[in-house]
């Protein structure tokens, strides 16, 4: 990726004074800004999210990942802030073992360690009130109210939530095959198009990758699910509908914490603009809570925690 702005300013010119960073479960993104927040530098690197008892290895992920984005630099000095927003980091214990670990390598001046939810949430909306749906991988939702807290729906992880996810669509289409293939379920196409996708050729096949493969993997078919159900299959359109509904009563978990309407913005590659999910998702909206209006603004945390890290500097 060519790190240098289409303005000519060099990505380690010394305005650049600041660095963002997304760590999350599938990967850690982190930007590189000069003062007028133009990005100068972006790069992806391994999972860099908040797991208890493994605060160093997401510290190692965002350190190297930042290394990436600043090693090849001409001037030693340190950029003024650095801001990671960690998927993992809600609670206090966990941010502030991340911060120090941080710290003592030396990425920058200051540090600041918050959620993804922040950094989310500053970039769809700066510090004005909102809900924000993410659905990658996981799924949550996360508004800022008009008294400037921040609330959460979802966001549970795999095992107890992720409801309207990547990862839930994904293992709904795996429970769909299995039931197509011994009759308990309707026939769909998802069987063949799944196996076709993730190299396979048997189901036996596809039950052993099944069982053996992370969250992330599982939530990879849901491309697929959703082409499937682009192309007319009524079981994939039917899972989809229901990944919309599933997200919807996020946002409706979160609607009383606002009075009347609500601007309510989308992110993660479940919701890309056009995907059937988003669009379950938009209709599902329309007819259940007409005071949540969506926006159709790119969200891009990594840019938020940057932004975040400008402030820092007053």
């Amino acid at each position: 990726m060519n790190d240098a702005d289409p303005s000519g300013v060099s990505p380690f010119h010394p305005s650049v004074v600041c660095i963002g960073v997304d760590a999350g479960g599938s990967h850690t993104e982190a930007v590189k800004v000069d003062t007028a927040l133009r990005v100068v530098g972006r790069v992806r690197g391994e999972p860099g999210a908040v797991s208890p008892g493994a605060v160093d290895r997401s510290a190692n992920a965002i350190a190297d990942t930042i290394g990436r984005l600043t090693g090849a630099a001409d001037d030693d000095r340190l950029p003024g802030a650095l801001v990671v927003g960690a998927a993992g980091a809600g609670r206090e214990r966990e941010r502030a073992a991340l911060e120090r670990a941080l710290e003592r390598v030396r990425l920058a001046d200051r540090v600041r360690v918050t959620t993804d939810a922040e950094i989310a949430l500053e970039s769809a909306f700066a510090e004005r009130p909102g809900i924000l749906v993410c659905a990658g991988t996981g799924s949550a939702a996360y508004a800022r109210d008009p008294s400037g807290a921040i609330h959460r729906a979802g966001g549970y992880g795999w095992q107890m939530g992720d409801e309207g996810s990547g990862y839930a669509l994904g293992r709904a289409a795996l429970a769909a095959i299995g039931q197509h293939a011994d009759g308990r379920g309707p026939a769909t196409s998802l069987f063949t198009a799944v196996l076709e996708a993730v190299g396979l050729h048997a189901l036996d096949d596809l039950i052993r990758w099944a069982n053996s493969q992370s969250p992330a993997a599982v939530a990879a078919i849901a491309i697929t699910v959703q082409e499937t159900a682009l192309a007319g299959d009524g079981v994939a359109q039917a899972l989809v509908g229901a990944a919309g509904r599933d997200l919807a009563a996020h946002v409706l978990a979160l609607l009383p914490r606002f009075r009347g309407e609500v601007t309510v913005a989308l992110s993660g590659a479940i919701l890309a603009g056009g995907t059937p999910v988003h669009e379950a998702l938009v209709t599902r909206l329309a007819d259940i809570a007409p005071a949540a209006r969506v926006i159709e603004t790119a969200v891009d945390p990594a840019l938020g925690a940057a932004a975040i890290a400008m402030r820092l500097l007053g």
